[in-house]
């Protein structure tokens, strides 16, 4: 990480970016780029590259081996690579490029194969439906390659099964509750086929396709000859061997070498060398500080209840709460359209794709949170959406939407994402590129914003802001709490009921989300945090000369960096503003970069 951070004062900013000038730096990321999407073919798809719509993921154990010697070549290649003859972002994408290697390496000592192939909140179940979602269907040939995809999906199965296999040898076993609603997710996909995502393409097969009939025909063949068998071995597999072979404890810290797994993860998700005491300290502290200007708020109303009683009246009380999904999805939209007017306001430029919305399928949707993002692909064919959960409607409160819409789409995940997408100076691993801190925390930095865009006028609108951050900070608490110090689902589950005004549905879904994926959701309030951090750091360092426009784009133009690497760029940043500030730089030409 320090030799990545010494690099930061050569890199420049996205509206300066260059193409790399080392050709074999240049070959061996492209080299590695092409063979993360032929390994990854519905990554490539979502990306908009549909050389492997034919096939699926190998899913086995050889191609975890693979993938982890695929790793070594690249890093092994990398360290030929004359690092001092480099400079600007081919030094700076050179340092990610190893970093991002060995921390692959080192995951692979910890978790030799997939850990956890299969979960309530990821897997087939859900993964192959939005797959075939972004999926073109335009002509015979997409056609032919979603049959020969569907005639895939026996074989993704069975690696699925020898992964869950290799983790009962290991005692690397998923907790119980986390899997529990798994074979009913499958069954619920399995009876549903004919009305689910996977079925959708032969319903209205375009004019220009020949024989459409005999597609349709096939289409129906596959999904009840392949998919659904398939689908019941997984489900029968799970239910009679896997199932009864879960842990009963949920931490994973109860693992096999399960401490250093999450003090992995931990580091992993925050870019950061805090530990997990230090992430739960910073998480009660948060909270404590949250729920202070929470209550000025409910003074601000004249509520005379108590926290519990006032999220009692949030959550149930029908003035919040649209009756109509398509309201929900309009009401969403036009706080998207008001986002647009002031956004300049906050950015020196912007991307060209703008944000759409649309509703997540109700099929599993009871386990899926509010909204999430989906990138567009990057040939700009398709522009990215916000997706919304218009299940359960009297879960969805208008006074949580506006914080909502600015961190899943703008300026959050969507203006970061696409940004990146849109820097075409950079390698493609870069643009698409992701880390959780940088991401979540810009996306979380990005609601704090409302107020200064003329959002959140509406004082119950403004607690569901504070409600949002206080359930990132509270992450931070039962997060660490579940892995690291012992904490059980129960008392997970009523530290967020006690200290947040979710719905307890939502409580319970989010604590089995912590419980599957370890360490995720400690990225959004650190990331937040240190981006807050530099903020101020500018503001102080440059008086009135600080733009918030230009320091925007400083912390989002160069794609998804680390936390150290954010700091040393925006310190670069900054010292570049004062030059420019001063009188001489105002008679003097700048050097070039």
């Amino acid at each position: 990480m320090k030799k990545i951070i010494s690099v930061l004062a050569l890199a420049l900013s996205f509206s300066t970016v260059h193409a790399g000038t080392n050709t074999q730096l240049d070959n061996l990321f492209e080299s590695d780029w092409q063979w993360s999407l032929s390994h990854n073919p519905g990554n490539a798809t979502s990306l908009g590259d549909n050389r492997y719509n034919h096939r699926l993921s190998n899913t086995t154990l050889a191609a975890s081996r693979m993938a982890t010697k695929h790793e070594q070549d690249m890093l092994r290649e990398a360290l030929k690579i004359k690092r001092d003859a480099l400079s600007g972002q081919d030094l700076l994408s050179y340092d990610m490029f190893v970093l991002e290697k060995q921390q692959a390496l080192q995951a692979a000592t910890l978790y030799p194969y997939t850990v956890q192939p299969i979960s309530q909140i990821d897997g087939l179940q859900s993964t192959l439906p939005s797959l075939a979602s972004q999926t073109p269907f335009n002509n015979a040939l997409d056609y032919h390659n979603y049959l020969a995809r569907l005639h895939a999906i026996p074989a993704y199965v069975d690696g699925i099964i020898e992964q869950l296999q290799q983790g009962m040898k290991t005692g690397w076993v998923a907790p119980k509750v986390i899997i529990a609603p798994v074979p009913q997710q499958l069954r619920d996909l399995r009876l549903h086929l004919a009305e689910s995502e996977l079925a959708k393409p032969f319903d209205n097969i375009p004019k220009n396709v020949p024989r459409p009939e005999v597609f349709a025909q096939r289409g129906k063949k596959e999904l009840a000859e392949r998919v659904a068998p398939a689908l019941e071995k997984l489900e029968n597999f799970i239910t009679t061997q896997y199932l009864p072979a879960c842990r009963d404890s949920i931490g994973a810290s109860s693992l096999p070498g399960g401490m250093a797994y999450y003090n992995f993860m931990v580091k992993n998700s925050t870019t950061t060398d805090l530990t997990p005491q230090q992430i739960h300290d910073i998480g009660l502290s948060e909270v404590a500080r949250i729920r202070a200007e929470m209550q000025r708020v409910m003074d601000q109303v004249g509520f005379k209840g108590s926290f519990a009683e006032f999220t009692v009246f949030l959550n149930t009380d029908p003035r919040f709460y649209y009756t109509n999904s398509d309201d929900l999805l309009n009401g969403f939209r036009d706080i998207i359209s008001r986002v647009y007017k002031v956004l300049p306001t906050m950015f020196a430029h912007l991307p060209a794709a703008q944000a759409e919305v649309k509703p997540i399928p109700l099929l599993g949707s009871e386990q899926q949170p509010a909204a999430y993002y989906n990138p567009g692909p990057d040939d700009g064919s398709r522009s990215g959406y916000f997706a919304a959960n218009i299940s359960n409607l009297n879960t969805r409160p208008k006074w949580g939407m506006e914080t909502l819409t600015l961190h899943e789409a703008i300026p959050g995940h969507h203006l970061q994402i696409t940004m990146a997408k849109e820097a075409t100076g950079l390698p493609k691993f870069r643009r698409n590129g992701w880390y959780n801190a940088f991401g979540e925390g810009w996306a979380l930095y990005s609601e704090s914003l409302g107020d200064e865009m003329g959002f959140y006028k509406d004082p119950y609108s403004k607690f569901g802001n504070l409600n949002d951050e206080l359930f990132r900070a509270a992450r931070l608490v039962v997060d660490t709490g579940i892995h690291a110090l012992g904490w059980s689902r129960e008392q997970a589950i009523a530290y967020l009921s006690e200290n947040t005004a979710n719905p307890p549905s939502d409580n319970i879904v989010e604590i089995d989300r912590y419980i599957a994926w370890p360490g995720q959701a400690l990225g959004y309030k650190i990331g937040q945090l240190k981006i807050r951090q530099l903020r101020a750091k500018a503001a102080s360092a440059l008086g009135d000369k600080f733009d918030i426009r230009t320091f925007h784009n400083a912390v989002i133009d160069n794609g998804a960096i680390p936390l150290s690497v954010l700091e040393a760029q925006i310190d670069t940043w900054i010292a570049q503003q004062q030059q420019l500030a001063t009188p001489a730089a105002s008679t003097s030409t700048p050097a070039k970069q």
